[in-house]
């Protein structure tokens, strides 16, 4: 979770650098994640965009409105918390200009680390700014939406939905939005020929592995995709059409939600990091998910980076494991119910 950039991005509230948000207006709030705490007298009435299924679950649960995308126009005000993925923050500052009002507040906050400077510097050659404020090892800038929303066409135009390998659709903010991932393209290259059945794609992304897996193995009866990133899935849904068996797609924060089918197979490459540490225990958990998930005799077949300890968990969730392949970065590993 961004607990520093989102304290800077309130900060600016705090220091009264701008006016507090007045009873009766709607504020934006685009990349909320949770942990954030409102200035005293923030009156305004937030509707938070978060289209990642653990964050967005956290802000439900504390009781705030919150969608999987915008909706809606007119906002007397927008919030913007940047990430790490330049090309999404740009395209949310340019969603921003396009739903506040002519005159409304656009504040965007960031870390250093993530590139903030180089965002507000961007920002600043298309509108002018209002004024800027450091805190929390972090920027916050802030400027008027213009009349003219040209502005968001430039930021659109510069960060365009790809096509990958000439037959998937990602935007930026994706995992691997602009190439099939390594570690991926290894596990599917790795799997067996023999896998038929209920088969389920865990942390499917925008749908490389499933769409393979559905061209490859003609005996699939059912094939599910389960991604807590809201956009990857939508991504997903219009990169499997047309597969000889009909998906379904589920958006699920596998650590905390149950799957409530049971498959013959389940094909994973769990991500292994939520910041810029690796955190094993987020795959640990992937993997037990996945056994909980599979018929018995059911088999899991997974790709992770060479250094992770996933061979502990595995023996203590399955009948039997192994290293089926490897590379330079990556292995793949199988486990059976």
């Amino acid at each position: 979770m961004s607990a520093e950039p989102l304290k800077t991005l309130f900060h600016s509230y705090e220091a009264e650098a701008l006016d507090l948000p007045k009873e009766g207006e709607r504020v934006l709030f685009l990349g909320a994640e949770p942990g954030f705490r409102l200035p005293g007298g923030f009156a305004a009435a937030l509707h938070l965009v978060q289209g990642f299924r653990p964050h967005f679950r956290a802000l439900q649960a504390a009781g705030f409105h919150v969608t999987p995308r915008a909706d809606g126009a007119g906002f007397d005000a927008a919030l913007v918390l940047a990430g790490r993925h330049r090309g999404q923050n740009e395209l949310r500052v340019a969603e921003a200009i396009e739903r506040v009002a002519s005159g409304g507040l656009i504040l965007v906050a960031g870390g250093k680390e993530d590139g903030i400077a180089s965002l507000r510097k961007r920002v600043d050659e298309l509108v002018p700014l209002d004024g800027h404020l450091p805190k929390h090892h972090g920027v916050a800038f802030w400027f008027r939406r213009p009349v003219d929303v040209g502005a968001a066409a430039v930021l659109r135009s510069a960060n365009p939905a790809v096509v990958v390998e000439g037959r998937f659709h990602t935007t930026p903010g994706m995992f691997s939005f602009d190439r099939v991932d390594a570690g991926s393209k290894l596990l599917v290259d790795s799997l067996p020929g023999d896998i038929r059945g209920a088969v389920a794609d865990f942390c499917a992304g925008w749908g490389y592995v499933a769409a393979e897996a559905a061209s490859r193995f003609p005996g699939l009866t059912g094939l599910d995709l389960f991604e807590a990133d809201f956009e990857a899935l939508e991504a997903a849904k219009a990169n499997l059409g047309g597969t000889s068996v009909e998906p379904r797609f589920f958006w699920t924060d596998l650590l905390g939600e149950p799957v409530e089918r049971r498959y013959d197979a389940i094909l994973m490459n769990p991500p292994f990091h939520r910041g810029r540490a690796a955190e094993p225990e987020i795959g640990a958990g992937m993997i037990r998910a996945a056994a909980k998930a599979l018929k018995p005799g059911g088999r899991l077949f997974m790709v992770a980076n060479r250094q992770l300890p996933y061979e502990a968990v595995l023996a203590a969730a399955f009948s039997g494991h192994a290293e089926i392949a490897r590379d330079g970065m990556f292995k793949v590993l199988s486990g059976r119910r």
